[in-house]
């Protein structure tokens, strides 16, 4: 695993488009617009108007999961 905290789920365009981020500590996912030097970050809402969330993925401590 890395250390980061995000990571892209989902992508669509390169330099510009929409990515699909999700927070590694929380499991929430998030809808990025990126448009040349504008853009906007936003929850990923899912049908019933809640954020989309999957589990977190458990620390890591010594390379191996807990």
């Amino acid at each position: 695993m890395s250390n980061r905290r995000f990571e892209v789920v989902y992508s669509q365009g390169s330099a510009r488009g929409l990515f699909v981020l999700r927070d590694r500590e929380t499991g929430v996912h998030y809808l990025l617009a990126k448009f040349g030097y504008s853009g906007g970050l936003t929850p990923l809402l899912g049908a019933d108007g809640k954020p989309v969330i999957t589990p977190p993925e458990p620390p890591v401590q010594g390379g191996k999961p807990q």
